[in-house]
């Protein structure tokens, strides 16, 4: 029985002086809490819409006030045109827009029912339906306001459209969402590993010692990666377009283009993960808890952004996998060209290029 508590001593000892070790143990479990606790839900808010108002009328003006006062939805300027609107959703600034005709008021006074038109972004069917279920219930508060005892009831009836996905297949969503989650896990966790492991066998240093540049040493690993990780885009896209019915919009090159950057931001923070580890567990774990939760959590994969406090939306722009998202959706669904990416695209080589810059440096005083 002594033995066996002098074990826990050592074991209290250890866990207590190893800072890693430590951090996993507390630190962790307190960030994923909070980050759990803010960004896990279902629920939509601040989500901005375009509202036209061509009536202009006291009916409108209400419903509007209506719309405005729920915490749901954030009004946009209204644009003079449906072109403005079709340029609101290509460049994804709204999620949804109310169309009230001229005679809104007038069919709802005298013919007792009148229409207005929702269009509603559907790229991501869940939440362009949670969106029109919304206005749907507020449209229909407001029919109970109006309505008299003993008249006859008034009926104001949306007109639902479904842009990009009028079927409301989840695969929309799903197939952007799981290439950003496979070739980030993939190539940061490959990258990472196969440079550690050389550190760990102790042969990294007789490659940097070597005739050999520095950056071919790094090249030389994640070439293989890169080569590896476009196959994967490869059947990723075959699977979705002859299994799953989903077929590109846009153009195959840009998105393969696109697709080798996002591979190439990958390999750069893989890089950079093992210049800042010493084994392969580490490195390992890193890649895998470091990637996973941030890829799903600050991607808009399954948590719309905007529904969490302003600090974590300040921290998701960092994470490469909101843009590529962002970016394959425009392409794959939506069928943009470069002209709408442009913004994004910058965003992802800014931080390869950062990433790439940092590691080198890192190397570069190891050597000396």
């Amino acid at each position: 029985m002594k033995q066996f508590f002098v074990f826990i001593r050592k074991e209290f000892a250890h866990a207590l002086r190893d800072r890693k070790t430590l951090l996993i143990l507390f630190g962790m479990p307190v960030v994923q809490i909070l980050i759990f606790g803010f960004a896990l839900t279902n629920e939509v808010k601040n989500s901005k819409i375009l509202i036209i108002d061509h009536a202009r009328d006291e009916a409108s003006q209400q419903l509007i006030g209506q719309i405005d006062a729920s915490r749901y939805f954030e009004i946009e300027k209204a644009p003079l045109n449906y072109r403005q609107i079709e340029e609101g959703f290509r460049e994804g600034k709204i999620k949804m827009a109310v169309v009230f005709p001229a005679n809104f008021q007038t069919d709802l006074l005298h013919q007792h029912q009148a229409q207005l038109q929702v269009l509603a972004d559907a790229s991501d069917p869940n939440l362009a339906t949670t969106l029109i279920n919304y206005v749907s219930s507020i449209v229909q508060d407001y029919q109970s306001q109006i309505t008299p005892t003993d008249a006859i009831p008034y009926r104001i009836i949306p007109e639902a459209r479904m842009l990009y996905n009028p079927q409301l297949k989840g695969v929309h969503n799903f197939v952007p969402g799981v290439m950003a989650l496979v070739l980030m896990l993939v190539c940061v966790m490959m990258t990472a590993v196969s440079i550690v492991r050389e550190k760990e066998t102790g042969t990294m240093e007789i490659l940097l010692v070597s005739p050999f540049k520095p950056i071919l040493v790094i090249l030389s690993k994640a070439v293989p990666y890169l080569l590896l990780s476009l196959i994967n885009v490869v059947s990723i896209l075959l699977l979705s377009i002859f299994l799953l019915d989903l077929p590109v919009a846009g153009s195959i090159p840009l998105l393969f283009a696109e697709s080798t950057l996002f591979i190439i931001t990958s390999l750069t923070l893989g890089i950079f993960i093992s210049v800042k580890t010493s084994s392969q567990q580490t490195a390992m774990l890193i890649s895998l808890m470091g990637m996973l939760l941030p890829t799903i959590l600050f991607s808009g994969f399954m948590f719309p952004i905007e529904n969490m406090p302003v600090p974590l939306q300040v921290i998701s722009n960092i994470v490469p996998a909101k843009w590529y998202y962002i970016i394959v959706k425009s392409i794959m669904i939506k069928g943009l060209g470069f002209s709408a990416i442009w913004k994004e695209t910058l965003i992802l080589t800014g931080i390869t290029l950062f990433l790439l810059v940092i590691s080198l440096k890192s190397f570069k005083i190891r050597l000396t």
